[in-house]
């Protein structure tokens, strides 16, 4: 009871300071009064009665310190003291002090931003209950990465093959055509299993989620049911209260909605905001004749996570569907073969990864480069405190004659170094403040930048407690990194040699001091390195734009027609594409246009297997093209001809071979004139080669031209019922906007009932490609000219301060005859030498970083 009673009364005595304080005093001073008055009772003057007993007394400043250690909590009360004194003394210098400060916020801000990237693409975890018993789903499947794209065969099988997983679910991102009167409107949204809101645990925000019964193929009983988000209730239907049964019209689908999830709610992607959720089995009918399921186990499409059961682990989850993978191929597929195939050629094991943050493609891309960037930001942070380390101590050598009095009068060492570094944390906290007050703005505009490629991307960089930790834990090690050392360097000298030294000494040992010196030679070095590091990644980047692709990428416009349910049948079909393209060759600046199936560069990809004239399979891609499609492409034709409208399935099966594929093949012999068997399943159909041409990259920008075959799109079959989206190539000098525009304007007159085309540059599709290595090149340039500023802004703060200490030495030898130029030159001088070896030993540094790096790839 007394210990708490003694608490209590030290915690408030903290609220107490000025009348405790003026107590004291009254105390002291009756105290040596009475010293006094006794010692001139004794006869003694009275200067001399109050020498004595001021002598007798001891320190008063020490009396004071003892007895506010015994009023109240010391520490407390020092730190209070401390910074008071500290935030005057910043406001006393308010150059040193913006500088310092500003040099901070560049530092400290480029690490918050790199760090709330990665909070928002690595780090946060889903907003959904329980999000930490998530795991992400994959396959292995001969590579050290898995792949996470998985058939929807292959989903059904792990579903039937639980385990340790209580609920397993898949989503795919897709844009859904939904009509609006006699417009149509391109809206994104998921394909969702029915125990995608089960796993995720979330409740609606009205009516009911989808469950197992809407994901049936061909709907539940009652119809096809959609989900869809708090924002599209809000934007298309102004929060209509009798929205749950409205039916909307999807890709020439009616579905009734069913229920609205809140906006905090957006799926296992956190970098997609899907506005309407569909039953994934529902794709079936959607996707037409190039549903995706319908494609079944040559399709890997669906990303797949589950949900832990209670008491299991992800390693037991893991070890458990790795286990289980023959038993659930087996229960996916019946072509043993292919089973036989996968197993002992390509060694599938499945796999589970914890999945607390969700499944983002992006996340793959980035993930790397960002944690490099992240590291050189450490460098800039290093950067920023060896440039404040440099300016303290200037700081510290005009603040020696004022630190030795202190000690004099009783301040203990290190009371004076907690003095120091209290005013370091008092510039750590405003160097961070404004740091994060920079952080969220900078941040947006480089993932606005970084995701101009992704459609309907959207990353999270807002400030949470995670990130304000960092910030927290930056300024602790910011203050340690560039006040410590300062602070011990200024109170390390004795006493007497401070006040005899006088300034003249003072000024000599700041000239002659070696540490201050390598402090800006290690910023200069630190800041090169930083510097030629950017201009590598630059380099590679640029190389790798330069680096050819195989097709020409200048003033080519990709234009993607959303066909799947236009009503288009058959034949008509073909008469649709060659009309249009007749249309846009009439446009102004166009010199080719043609038609593909598969973009290139875009990530997307489809490959069979072809036998060779000796029976060997080998994984082949596949692209659908038109006539003059390599002339508008610009790949040549090394021999043979192009596919014309009249190459159709009546006249014979033709293909283009490019050049792999053809050596592949047809090992050592002309391929052209040669017929391809292709087994399609239940069918095997001749080829005949009509050309090879050059390579080109496929789906990966930074992969080699893989074997490619192309089939013609005039042989598609007449007697289909869906309508295939086939993709524009167009090359003109028209500019994106007014030939979207005019494309626009050529399909409403022809056929109003299809979305908008989009319009795409190929030049935009590599920026997307190279999405990662942009990503890299933007940070490591931008935080490079961060360095710099840092460095400059810490050079000139240091050196101009210890300049400014001169002042009395430099106009004492312009009075003796010194010219202003030499003055100039002498302090030029001293300090090019210290630029000069900072440089080389950057240089050095660097060269021996770039070899290393260069060994390793």
């Amino acid at each position: 009871m007394d210990s708490l009673w003694t608490l209590l009364s030290r915690i408030a005595a903290l609220f107490r300071t000025r009348p405790l304080e003026a107590s004291l005093d009254e105390e002291l001073r009756a105290h040596i009064d009475l010293a006094v008055e006794d010692n001139i009772g004794r006869g003694m003057p009275e200067a001399e009665a109050r020498r004595l007993a001021m002598r007798e007394f001891g320190g008063v400043t020490q009396a004071r310190e003892a007895y506010r250690v015994q009023r109240g909590l010391p520490l407390l009360e020092q730190l209070r003291r401390d910074v008071r004194f500290g935030v005057f003394q910043l406001l006393k210098s308010p150059g040193f002090t913006l500088t310092a400060v500003l040099t901070l916020a560049l530092g400290v801000g480029a690490n918050t931003t790199v760090f709330s990237m990665i909070n928002g693409l690595l780090l946060r975890p889903l907003p959904v209950p329980a999000s930490d018993r998530l795991v992400i789903l994959g396959a292995h499947v001969g590579a050290p990465q898995p792949n996470y794209s998985l058939s929807e065969p292959l989903y059904r099988g792990l579903a039937r093959q639980r385990g340790s997983l209580s609920t397993i679910f898949a989503f795919d991102s897709s844009p859904f055509q939904v009509k609006d009167g006699t417009s149509t409107q391109v809206i994104y949204g998921q394909y969702v299993s029915g125990t995608f809101f089960d796993a995720l645990e979330t409740a609606p925000l009205l009516g009911r989620t989808l469950n197992t019964g809407d994901d049936q193929r061909g709907g539940s009983p009652t119809g096809f049911a959609a989900v869809i988000s708090e924002t599209l209730w809000t934007n298309r239907f102004h929060q209509d209260a009798e929205i749950l049964g409205r039916h909307m019209v999807i890709d020439n689908v009616d579905f009734a909605i069913v229920g609205v999830m809140p906006r905090s709610f957006f799926g296992a992607d956190p970098l997609q905001r899907p506005q309407i959720f569909v039953p994934l089995a529902d794709e079936e009918v959607l996707g037409g004749e190039r549903s995706l399921i319908k494609f079944g186990k040559g399709a890997w499409w669906l990303n797949v996570m589950a949900r832990l059961a209670p008491g299991a682990t992800v390693q037991q989850a893991s070890s458990q569907v790795s286990a289980a993978t023959r038993a659930i191929l087996h229960e996916s597929v019946s072509d043993q073969a292919w089973i036989k195939r996968w197993i002992e050629e390509r060694h599938i094991a499945f796999v589970a990864e914890r999945g607390s943050t969700g499944f983002t493609y992006i996340r793959l891309n980035f993930q790397k480069p960002l944690v490099a960037v992240f590291a050189m930001c450490g460098g800039i942070l290093l950067l920023a405190c060896l440039n404040l380390a440099s300016l303290l101590m200037a700081r510290g050598s005009a603040r020696q004659r004022e630190l030795a009095t202190r000690m004099a009068l009783g301040a203990s060492r290190r009371r004076l170094v907690q003095q120091l570094l209290v005013e370091g944390l008092l510039l750590g906290i405003a160097g961070t403040a404004a740091g994060l007050a920079l952080a969220p703005a900078v941040s947006r505009l480089l993932v606005a930048v970084l995701l101009s490629g992704q459609r309907n991307a959207h990353l999270d960089t807002s400030l949470d407690l995670r990130v304000l930790a960092f910030a927290a834990a930056t300024v602790i090690l910011a203050t340690l990194l560039f006040a410590l050392a300062p602070a011990i360097k200024a109170t390390s000298r004795g006493l007497m040699d401070r006040i005899k030294d006088g300034q003249r000494g003072t000024l000599s040992r700041e000239r002659s001091a070696i540490l201050p010196r390598i402090l800006l030679a290690m910023e200069i070095g630190l800041a090169l390195i930083l510097v030629v590091g950017a201009g590598l990644v630059a380099t590679s980047l640029v190389r790798i734009y330069n680096d050819s692709e195989g097709f020409d990428p200048h003033d080519l416009q990709n234009i993607d027609f959303s066909m799947e349910n236009a009503g288009y049948k058959g034949g008509a079909v073909t008469t649709f594409y060659y009309d249009m393209a007749q249309r846009l060759r009439h446009l102004p600046g166009v010199t080719g246009v043609s038609y593909q199936l598969t973009t290139p560069l875009k990530g997307l990809q489809w490959d069979e297997d072809f036998s060779d004239t000796r029976g060997t399979n080998h994984d082949t891609y596949i692209n659908t093209v038109a006539p003059d499609y390599f002339s508008t492409m610009r790949i040549p034709v090394l021999t043979g001809r192009e596919f014309t409208w009249n190459d159709t399935s009546n006249s014979g099966l033709k293909i283009i071979l490019n050049q792999t594929a053809a050596r592949q093949l047809f090992p050592g012999e002309n391929a052209l004139g040669r017929t391809i068997h292709h087994d399609e399943g239940r069918k095997t159909s001749a080829f005949e080669v009509i050309a090879v041409v050059g390579d080109a990259k496929y789906s990966n920008i930074h992969s080699a031209p893989p074997a490619t075959v192309y089939y013609a799109m005039s042989q598609d079959d007449p007697d289909s019922k869906g309508s295939p989206s086939y993709t524009a190539v167009v090359r003109t000098t028209m500019p994106g906007g007014p030939l979207a525009a005019a494309v626009r304007a050529i399909a409403a007159q022809m056929a109003a009932q299809i979305p908008s085309p989009e319009v795409t540059s190929m030049e935009q599709i590599i920026d997307s490609a190279l999405g990662s290595e942009r990503m890299m090149t933007l940070l490591a340039v931008f935080f490079a000219l961060c360095a710099l500023i840092v460095t400059a802004i810490g050079l000139y703060g240091t050196l101009a301060y210890a300049t400014a200490r001169r002042t009395a030495e430099i106009g004492i030898r312009m009075a003796l005859g010194a010219r202003r130029s030499q003055v100039a030159a002498m302090v030029f001088g001293q300090n090019l030498w210290i630029v000069m070896g900072g440089s080389v030993a950057g240089l050095i540094a660097a060269l021996f970083a770039t070899r290393a790096l260069y060994s390793r790839a």
